[in-house]
């Protein structure tokens, strides 16, 4: 049984830091394309970025390039989302997501688990 477990959510001021991080099990995950969506309140999931299974490549969006970057590290088969400089509209349930495809597609549907996500609220 495949499992994506976040972490490192919490409350933080505008401008602050959070490092996410996302525990997997029950898969083969230096096999797995891994990436992270979020969900703020009244409005659809939002790629936000991923990371090949080489870690050789990643992707960001254009909300969050220069400010979020993600890794993993397969030795301990977790994924991290290390989140600077953050924003208000940072505010967000962020969900980690694993697909068995190489290519990097920012679609919801692309991806094959997901994980129960975890709170991120950037005060002002």
């Amino acid at each position: 049984q495949v499992q994506l477990v976040e972490s490192g959510g919490g409350l933080v001021q505008a401008r602050g830091s959070l490092r996410l991080s996302c525990a997997a099990s029950g898969l083969a995950f230096s096999m797995y394309t891994m990436g992270w969506f979020r969900q703020a309140p009244g409005k659809e999931g939002e790629f936000v970025a991923a990371i090949s299974r080489s870690d050789s490549a990643t992707a960001y969006a254009d909300s969050v390039k220069g400010r979020f970057t993600i890794s993993r590290d397969n030795a301990k088969n977790t994924v991290y989302l290390q989140k600077n400089d953050l924003k208000p509209e940072d505010t967000a349930v962020y969900y980690c997501t694993a697909t068995g495809r190489a290519a990097i597609v920012p679609r919801q549907v692309w991806w094959d688990y997901w994980g129960q996500g975890t709170q991120v609220t950037v005060s002002s």
